[in-house]
């Protein structure tokens, strides 16, 4: 039985299945039609819905997508669609108002998605628009009007009938949830337990790559252990010697958390996929699906991160870079899940460059993240990795190796760049040559030096967002 608000009323789920979609059961069993189905797969946000989460903090209102949501995962949570926007008489949301005035709508398939980000943005006070808006494709209207609207949206008070899920979150009864086929844990000392008893199990966290192997791949997946509830898995603690990021941090919380460390960290998770995918995704899935294009660890590689694994019979540490064996292999034993990530303190000196074909929402062809310590102009010490360069995210040690103890100088980024080959041989597919991937990391290299040591900008003036923090 799983147990959530939609649109103020309490739901309740007898034999829920684990892997139906928040989309697939409001369309087909509650046939309310207004979240469109467009990608399946998180990309388009044509199924935006609100998700509202009750914790020691207060109410947190989201934007994801409901498209690769699995109803488990809403256990204990609000959720609030297109049509609960209006009043009991049917007034119009001001959001759906200035989308009317401003003709921000044309054929109409991808406004309510855009209508429900714009919503969740008005009730968390967000009015930086190009970014809210980002995981919303619209291909008929044009953004300007939509822009326009969520412009004059920003300037309206919430309006009277605005339910405070506050008091119907505490009232849901969350005590026995759970159900065939799936577990809905809430410590980790649990989470071990039944994963040492289902070793075969799933973890689903955020579900942003697990979902799709529903959705896409039309995989039967089971048994499923879900870790939103697991409260200790999602705490940040600044601890001696650096900053604890719990392996289900989502990645809007960590972007929060490292922006004031490592500024460009967090520029880079900015263009981690979307608003909606981001309020979803886990540090911790990032990191454990081992993907050689997850933007999170080449960075926390380059930042020297240690991994903690956790399992029944207790912990183990390691390097991140260790974690990854070679395409599809981590160092993980049977049991073990992956619990925490420590970032060092340190000095910022962190650069990460994500080479993409679109700025937004895409997957990286390459990326390259530098921390490069220089004393009386001589390197003395270097953490360089790369994704998209090899089968698993990397460091390049002989890049590395050769830096450290020289002068950063021109002549020593060309002995770097010639190091590379060393280093990695990458592969040619749909994003990139092996040829583009060389000359692009080679590029980056120079780039860092250009920046660190000639102090030449070489960005553009990026948008500003403020996603969370601790």
């Amino acid at each position: 039985m799983i147990q959530f608000m939609l649109n103020g009323q309490e739901v309740c789920i007898e034999n829920a299945g684990p892997t139906v979609t928040l989309l697939d059961w409001l369309r087909e069993t509650q046939h309310m039609t207004g979240t469109k189905e467009g990608c399946n797969e998180g990309d388009c946000g044509a199924c935006t819905v609100t998700v509202s989460t009750l914790d020691d903090s207060g109410v947190t209102h989201q934007a994801q997508n409901a498209c690769i949501l699995f109803l488990p995962q809403l256990a204990g949570k609000a959720v609030r669609t297109v049509e609960g926007l209006t009043s009991p008489t049917g007034e119009l949301h001001p959001v759906q108002q200035a989308m009317v005035a401003e003709h921000g709508s044309q054929c109409g398939f991808c406004t309510p998605g855009f209508v429900m980000s714009m919503y969740t943005a008005h009730r968390t006070g967000r009015v930086d628009h190009d970014d809210v808006l980002a995981g919303n494709l619209c291909r008929c209207t044009g953004y300007a009007p939509i822009i326009r609207a969520a412009q004059v949206a920003a300037t309206h008070p919430t309006p009277p009938w605005e339910l405070d899920e506050r008091t119907a979150l505490q009232g849901l009864t969350t005590d026995e949830m759970g159900g065939d086929g799936f577990h809905l844990p809430t410590t980790t000392a649990e989470l071990a337990e039944l994963y040492a008893a289902n070793p075969d199990a799933t973890i689903v966290a955020g579900a942003t790559d697990v979902g799709l192997w529903v959705t896409k791949q039309f995989r039967e997946i089971g048994p499923l252990i879900f870790t939103h509830r697991v409260a200790d898995l999602a705490t940040i603690t600044r601890v001696e010697g650096g900053l604890r990021i719990g392996a289900g941090v989502t990645l809007s919380r960590l972007r929060g958390a490292v922006a004031d460390r490592h500024p460009d960290f967090a520029e880079l998770i900015r263009r981690y996929g979307s608003v909606q995918v981001r309020n979803a995704a886990t540090i911790g899935g990032n990191i454990a699906n081992g993907s050689p294009i997850g933007d999170g660890s080449p960075a926390l590689i380059a930042l020297g991160a240690t991994l903690t694994l956790r399992s029944a019979s207790g912990t183990r540490d390691m390097p991140l870079e260790d974690f990854f064996i070679e395409y599809g292999k981590q160092d993980r034993q049977d049991g073990e899940f992956v619990e925490s990530i420590l970032i060092p303190d340190q000095i910022d000196t962190l650069a990460c460059y994500k080479l993409s074909k679109r700025f937004d929402q895409d997957i990286s062809a390459v990326c390259g993240c530098f921390a490069v310590q220089i004393q009386d102009g001589i390197v003395t010490s270097a953490r360089i990795a790369f994704g998209g360069m090899a089968g698993t995210p990397k460091r390049a040690t002989a890049v590395e190796a050769s830096l450290i103890g020289h002068p950063f100088t021109q002549d020593a980024v060309r002995v770097a760049q010639d190091a590379l080959s060393q280093d990695f041989q990458p592969l040619s597919d749909m994003r990139a040559s092996a040829d583009y991937r060389m000359q692009s990391a080679r590029n980056m290299i120079r780039r860092y030096w250009l920046e660190q040591v000639e102090k030449v900008p070489t960005r553009l003036v990026g948008r500003q967002a403020e996603e969370g923090a601790i």
